[in-house]
């Protein structure tokens, strides 16, 4: 695998993570399904709020495709549950708390703000197809566009 996480052809990093509703997730479980891989910061924020609704508005139209979602934040479960029923997100949302699954895909990275430096997550998302590849990487996400620029290379992705 590439430095700086997996680039397009390479395949998936593996996972298994605890997820809201009292799912557990894994590249294992999802093995022979294409999904979306979506690393977001922090829950119940602005931008992390944006994106996961607009992800739930494509959602009905992604599970046509046969694409699963999976959200993944460092924070702990009990915050990512609340976020989940707030705003009746159905799809999981994970906690990477120790963030070595953002590290797998190179998005825990050195940020800054107001400048001070800290370490977080940096807004991406990872199109992985039936085969456990990765097929399409999204790095500094744009909450408000994420989910028709998901929802348009899953539609290619089924196409192939």
């Amino acid at each position: 695998m590439s430095e700086g996480g997996p680039k397009e052809g390479d395949p998936a990093p593996d996972f298994a993570m605890k997820a809201s509703g009292g799912r557990e997730v894994s590249l294992r479980s999802l093995k022979g399904s294409p999904f979306l891989l979506y690393f977001y910061p922090k829950a119940d924020t602005p931008g992390c709020t944006k994106q996961a609704c607009g992800i739930q508005e494509a959602l009905p139209r992604l599970g046509r495709l046969g694409l699963a979602v999976i959200g993944v934040s460092p924070d702990a479960l009990p915050p990512i549950e609340k976020f989940a029923s707030k705003f009746g997100l159905e799809f999981p949302l994970a906690s990477d708390a120790d963030h070595s699954v953002a590290e797998r895909y190179g998005v825990w990275v050195e940020k800054s703000m107001y400048g001070k430096k800290y370490m977080g997550v940096e807004r991406s998302s990872f199109l992985v197809d039936a085969e456990g590849k990765v097929a399409r990487v999204w790095r500094k996400v744009k909450p408000e566009a994420h989910a028709a620029e998901a929802l348009k290379a899953a539609e290619a992705l089924a196409e192939h």
